[in-house]
This record gives structure tokens, C-alpha cells and sequence, in this order.
């Protein structure tokens, strides 16, 4: 279904509505502060393999994120984070950025790569934070499969190129072009992986 949700000031009911789907093993197309992101619960492993059939990957391959609320989630999915690099994740976030961080064994088996990483995800977006908050937990994100960018913008679009595959889209406006800015910081010197909508000057 296409479920249009204020941006500014979600509807709580619409709300519980997709945290009542995620929890139910249910995949979502919801806005962020870039692009549209596809997302589910982190530990719905069913919903999880219907993300990567989408994007036609394997789950311990995928670049997947984890989308939090804010910062108190960090303790729970990751580990060895020194104070320097908090302090530059709470200066950046939340905005349009995915830091790669070393992952914690609370991180779902289905999701632990070989590298051992998360992406960690803090948009800035009322709706996409609303259904985290609701969750009480993250959810894993990715990006819609496919090049067609300009596509993407538009909710009513994206519902119909995806309505048989995912149980809601979730309408918040006019989506971006551009995706988040990619920074990996499991190594001592932090390394920019893809130049996105937000800007990198350290």
C-alpha cells in the first residue's frame, strides 16, 4: 500500500502502522534525508532475505545499513568506538552520512560479513527516525536496486515500480538524487568510500 505520512509532523498512527509491518516480517520503501531506502527489521531474517532478493545480492555481501534513532544505539551494534570518533559522529549526525564501524556480536548472524563492519545510519528525517524510535530498535536499510535515480524521487513512481514487492511505501514528498556520503572508519586514518550529498572536510 502507499501510505502518505507528513514529513514535518508524522501521523502516530501511521506510525505504529509500518512498526506493526516491520515487526510482522514486512519490507517498506520509506524517505530519508537522500534517497528513498529500502528497508525492514533487523532481526526479521525472512525480511531480510526478501531485501537482498530485491537487490539481488546475499545478505552477508549486501550493503546494508543500520538506521538509528541517534547515538544510544552505538553501544548495542558496535564496538571500540574511542572518544575522538564519537565525538565526530555526534558533530555529523544526523544527516546525510553512513560511517562504516567495526560490528558487535549483537549485530544478527544473517548480517555479519567477513569484514566484520556496519554501516551506521542517524538520517535526518522525521519520518524515517519516528519509525525507529517506535521500533525501539534499528532498522536495516539499503538502496533500491537499479540506476534509474531520477526514478526514485517520486513516491507514487517508486509505488508503482515496487508495489508487488514490498507491503508499504511510504510517501514523505519528493525524495533526492543524491546518496549518503560513505566514510569508513575502522582504520586509524578515515577514508571517504562514495562522495554523497554531505559534505566531508576532515
Amino acid at each position: 500500500m502507499l501510505l502518505h505520512v507528513n514529513s514535518d509532523n508524522p501521523n502516530a498512527r501511521h506510525i505504529k502502522a509500518i512498526k506493526e509491518c516491520l515487526l510482522d516480517g514486512g519490507v517498506i520503501i520509506y524517505p530519508t534525508d537522500t534517497i528513498y531506502g529500502l528497508g525492514c527489521d533487523i532481526f526479521q531474517h525472512k525480511a531480510i532475505e526478501k531485501v537482498c532478493r530485491i537487490k539481488h545480492v546475499e545478505p552477508h555481501k549486501a550493503q546494508l545499513s543500520f538506521v538509528c534513532y541517534d547515538l544510544s544505539d552505538l553501544s548495542h551494534y558496535t564496538k571500540g568506538i574511542s572518544t575522538p570518533l564519537y565525538r565526530l559522529l555526534k558533530e555529523y549526525l544526523p544527516g546525510p552520512y553512513t560511517f562504516i564501524l567495526p560490528a558487535s556480536k549483537e549485530v544478527p548472524k544473517i548480517l555479519q560479513s567477513k569484514k566484520s563492519t556496519i554501516g551506521l545510519r542517524v538520517p535526518d528525517n522525521n519520518i524515517a527516525r519516528q519509525i525507529v524510535r517506535e521500533l525501539e530498535h534499528p532498522i536495516l536499510s539499503a538502496s533500491l536496486p537499479g540506476e534509474m535515480v531520477e526514478e526514485y524521487t517520486d513516491p507514487e513512481l517508486i509505488y508503482e515500480n515496487f508495489k508487488n514487492l514490498v507491503d508499504i511505501v511510504v510517501d514523505g514528498g519528493a525524495g533526492g538524487m543524491l546518496p549518503s556520503t560513505i566514510i569508513d572508519c575502522t582504520r586509524d586514518e578515515y577514508e571517504v568510500l562514495r562522495m554523497g550529498a554531505g559534505e566531508w572536510n576532515e
